[in-house]
């Protein structure tokens, strides 16, 4: 499998038969390029505009932003409800976490969520091979949440998102920067332009994983 990061929450699956997944399109206008890209598959965590931006897909996709499982070709996707806040929902609504089965490795994509997993939300993610996780607090789960959050997946390999770069410019200030989770996570750091993973390489890229802005 290949994974790419465009930016903010937004990433691009690819399995190995060739099949792809757009997670979280963001709005344009959030500083992010957000190029044009084929998708058979486009799942939305929530209907905010930076995950909700469906016009970045081409093709004949299959649109799925509720609970629940799904199969997109060779890749299996299930979402498991949550909550944009800690109040199950309450002030920022309803949030899906996705879980993608491709090539024999489970990404768990966590969008917005906002509060800590329950035991319940933990057993029906499952065993977590790479973890998409929002470290810039704000609009999600605070920082020292985030890397609790992570102990409880304890995937092998974890990705940071939703969090500030020089692309947002003034909506940065939003935003933490990456380096305070880093801090509070104490885990070996890798920056590469994209992941490319089958399951025996798991074990020489764990830690934190920090995919380079496409």
């Amino acid at each position: 499998m290949k994974l790419q990061w465009f930016g903010q929450s937004c990433f691009y699956l690819t399995s190995s038969a060739g099949t792809r997944v757009l997670m979280d399109p963001c709005a344009r206008w959030m500083g992010y390029k957000m190029p044009q890209v084929e998708a058979e598959g486009v799942t939305t965590s929530h209907h905010h505009y930076d995950h909700h931006y469906l016009q970045m897909a081409e093709g004949n996709f299959s649109h799925i932003d509720q609970p629940g499982t799904n199969q997109v070709k060779d890749i299996s996707v299930h979402g498991t409800l949550a909550w944009h806040d800690a109040l199950q929902g309450a002030r920022r609504g309803q949030n899906i976490i996705f879980n993608f089965g491709v090539d024999g490795l489970n990404v768990c994509h966590l969008g917005d969520l906002g509060h800590l997993l329950t035991p319940e939300q933990v057993a029906d993610i499952g065993k977590v091979d790479v973890l998409l996780l929002p470290v810039g607090g704000a609009f999600a789960i605070s920082i020292a949440g985030a890397v609790e959050v992570g102990k409880q997946l304890q995937a092998a390999i974890t990705i940071p998102m939703h969090y500030r770069t020089p692309a947002l410019g003034l909506l940065g200030i939003f935003f933490a920067p990456l380096d305070k989770f880093i801090s509070m996570a104490g885990q070996p750091v890798r920056e590469m332009p994209e992941l490319s993973l089958e399951e025996p390489t798991l074990v020489d890229l764990s830690g934190i994983v920090v995919l380079q802005y496409k």
